[in-house]
């Protein structure tokens, strides 16, 4: 009984990692090394003590020196560490030489995000990309595995398709592959017809599109009340939302919540989560949001808006959004970037400024209008209804009396029935 304790225990308490970097110029290492803490604690692992190394190109067999493995080791030994996540992607040579030395589990970057993808994953469309994204990574690294691969137990690194795909041979697996992609494409298909439906009935899309843990969801809420998943964790919300968020002219849009980026994202995951990105794509306007308190707040809109030109949305209004403006009073003294808004989505600051810039940056401007529709006009209150945004309605003895917003295109079938005192907003 006591040793079963120990057990359940032992599964409770989260895993201990030693995170190593390799430092060959190719980008800013301390900076993903910081992001890699975040994705450790994110994975619910406990990240104790890291090490970074420069190097002209990594060690063939180790990824570092054998020297600072040596070092690394002996403190891994000291502390009771359970876990080496390496700062980058692994050979599975180097990951079969590292566990063989070490006797520890090895996780490299690829491995560790999509080991949250597999945890955050609620919809059956995200569990798809997910296990496709880890079988394309796993497929060439099952020889030389089979022992590490069949290890039981839970952890890092072994959450998803599970132990019975992972020992199948390659064939199987192609085959789940090809299976997979035959779903997701179905998946496509139906997202393409509801998007093709959203156009045909005027629906304008606004997408939120950033870093991860940049507070997308927080604003998502803020604006629409979506009861989207909020938290301090990267990757929070990995499927899509869509609600709709009436602007103060009266406009209805629909604002998608889409999934966070992060640096070096693997090749698998922006393949099979191109459908997801694709939401961003097709948005009629594209809110760029980003953690302003982060010190590479501007590289974060840049890496987003590279993206962004790489998915097809240069023709598309971009609005840079500055989130988390509370925890940043010195941006007040940074240049504006672009036509940026500063907020704060968990406090309500800067959020009228923002609706005003998505009501500034429609596809078509809106005009609001005070008429009295004759009762045989029933069917242009039809069309208004249909193309425009009804605010205020009346049924007075002489007719029908309406608020409304139309657009530009309609007014001169409605300027007969405006009423005199109305105050016509300039489109």
């Amino acid at each position: 009984m006591r040793e079963q304790e120990n057990q359940i225990l032992q599964e409770e308490q989260p895993q201990r990692a030693f995170l190593v970097s390799l430092d060959t110029g190719e980008f800013d290492a301390q900076a993903s090394l910081e992001e890699l803490y975040e994705l450790v604690r994110s994975a619910g692992a406990e990240p104790v003590a890291s090490a970074m190394q420069k190097r002209p190109a990594p060690d063939a067999a180790y990824c570092v020196g054998s020297g600072l493995l040596e070092e690394i080791l002996e403190t891994c030994q000291v502390q009771e560490i359970d876990l080496l996540v390496f700062d980058r992607e692994l050979s599975p040579t180097q990951i079969r030489n590292i566990e063989d030395k070490s006797q520890l589990r090895v996780v490299d970057r690829t491995m560790l995000i999509l080991d949250i993808f597999a945890q955050r994953a609620q919809s059956s469309e995200g569990k798809l990309q997910v296990e496709l994204a880890q079988l394309k990574y796993l497929l060439p690294r099952l020889y030389g595995r089979g022992t590490a691969l069949s290890r039981l137990g839970g952890g890092i690194g072994t959450r998803g398709p599970g132990e019975t795909k992972l020992e199948t041979d390659r064939r199987h697996i192609r085959r789940r592959i090809s299976s997979l992609q035959e779903q997701l494409r179905q998946v496509e298909k139906r997202r393409e017809q509801a998007r093709r439906r959203r156009k045909k009935d005027g629906v304008i899309t606004v997408a939120l599109v950033g870093y991860t843990n940049a507070g997308k969801s927080t604003l998502m809420n803020r604006l629409t009340q979506a009861g989207v998943l909020a938290e301090d964790k990267l990757f929070a919300t990995l499927d899509p939302t869509a609600r709709a968020l009436k602007l103060p002219g009266g406009k209805t849009v629909m604002l998608i919540d889409t999934v966070g980026l992060v640096r070096r994202l693997p090749h698998q995951l922006v393949q099979a989560f191109h459908s997801t990105l694709e939401q961003a794509a097709e948005a009629d306007i594209i809110l760029n949001v980003c953690d302003a308190s982060s010190p590479e707040a501007r590289v974060h809109l840049e890496v987003t808006q590279s993206l962004l030109a790489e998915l097809g949305c240069g023709d598309r209004p971009v609005i840079p959004v500055l989130n988390k403006c509370d925890l940043a009073p010195a941006l007040l003294d940074l240049p504006a970037v672009g036509n940026s808004v500063r907020i704060s989505a968990r406090y309500g600051e800067g959020i009228d400024a923002l609706l005003q810039a998505i009501e500034e940056a429609l596809p078509v401007r809106m005009r609001r209008v005070e008429l009295l529709l004759p009762f045989a006009q029933a069917g242009l209150a039809a069309r208004i209804r249909r193309e425009g945004e009804v605010l205020e309605e009346e049924y007075t003895a002489e007719g029908l009396r309406l608020t409304a917003s139309v657009p530009p295109e309609m007014f001169s079938l409605i300027e007969p029935y405006c009423l005199p005192e109305a105050d016509l907003e300039k489109p």
